[in-house]
């Protein structure tokens, strides 16, 4: 277990040091079909239900690929 979170943490560290350097590189979460974005006054609502979908299925397979 100690392991994992070791892993977990390196990897969220170094997802977010390429995402704060680099921020072009997922330009695209957020705008794809699907994702709902609705702004009203000072109101904004965004639920990225298709780019959500993604992410859980590429997870997925990593996840998979890394235990066998």
């Amino acid at each position: 277990m100690g392991r994992w979170l070791i892993v977990a943490g390196l990897v969220l560290v170094a997802l977010g040091t390429v995402l704060h350097y680099a921020p072009w590189l997922l330009g695209w979460f957020g705008k794809l079909p699907g994702d709902i974005d609705i702004q009203s006054g000072r109101t904004r609502v965004f639920v990225p239900i298709t780019s959500m979908i993604l992410v859980s299925i590429v997870v997925t397979v990593l996840v998979n690929l890394l235990r066998r």
